[in-house]
């Protein structure tokens, strides 16, 4: 059996880590270089870096700061936000990252992640799909950061993304993000249940219990929080020692 993943996600705006609910009334958390070291040094066994401003503001992502991430941690990162062509993701990946998300610009144009995976490889390319439950019942992937809801039915979207080469998927729900009162188990259990590839769970961590669930219930291959970690209600070893405690497999 495959370990199942811890994953702090750190949102980034300006230079500074931030976190908010639902994608906004965002709080400065924090340097996203020291908080990465710091989650590293914990037991993390991956890193988020998102750019959540970069696809609305029309800015290029953050080649700096990853460059200077990489200095300081040793275990691999994703970086993602206005990612829009082979070039943005060749300088993220030259300057230290282990592997890129697109989201919005792969919305626009679906080819982008078979370029992506074609150049790079299936492993560097993580398919980011920020999905809201729309009026009439059905899950739809949203672009900008959550701000614009489009047409995209979220399982056939995962699926096309599956296909084109993407190597993962982060599945963040938009209705849960930053409220801290668990995952959707039921969505993501039928949603990881449909692919051949490994999920990232995001949206709704609020304590150890939640993250034990959607690695469970959920069937998801790895849990991404922030709030949690961000404003200390429990570390990543004390959420890993309590997994292993119930039989989930995770790295100590």
């Amino acid at each position: 059996m495959v370990a199942k993943r811890i994953i702090p996600c750190l949102d980034v705006k300006d230079g500074k880590t931030v976190k908010g609910v639902n994608f906004i009334g965002l709080q400065d958390v924090g340097d996203p270089v020291e908080l990465g070291a710091r989650y590293a040094s914990e037991g993390a066994d991956e890193l988020v870096y998102l750019d959540i401003s970069a696809t609305f503001e029309g800015r290029s992502t953050f080649t700096s700061l990853v460059e200077r991430i990489s200095d300081r941690i040793n275990i691999p990162f994703t970086v993602g936000g206005g990612i829009s062509s082979l070039s943005a993701a060749s300088d993220l990946l030259d300057a230290g990252a282990d592997k890129i998300s697109v989201n919005s610009a792969a919305i626009a144009d679906p080819t982008l992640i078979d370029s992506l995976a074609s150049r790079y490889g299936s492993q560097f390319v993580v398919l980011a799909i920020d999905a809201k439950l729309s009026p009439d019942g059905r899950w739809l992937a949203t672009t900008h950061g959550g701000r614009v809801l489009t047409e995209r039915e979220l399982f056939s979207w995962a699926h096309e993304g599956q296909e084109r080469g993407a190597g993962e998927i982060l599945l963040t729900s938009m209705e849960h993000d930053g409220v801290r009162k668990g995952y959707p188990c039921a969505l993501f259990s039928e949603f990881c249940s449909s692919l051949h590839i490994p999920v990232i769970a995001s949206g709704g961590a609020g304590s150890t219990d939640d993250i034990a669930a959607v690695l469970t219930e959920g069937r998801a291959d790895a849990a991404l929080a922030a709030s949690i970690f961000h404003y200390g209600t429990c570390t990543i070893g004390e959420v890993k020692k309590e997994l292993a405690a119930r039989g989930i497999k995770v790295r100590l």
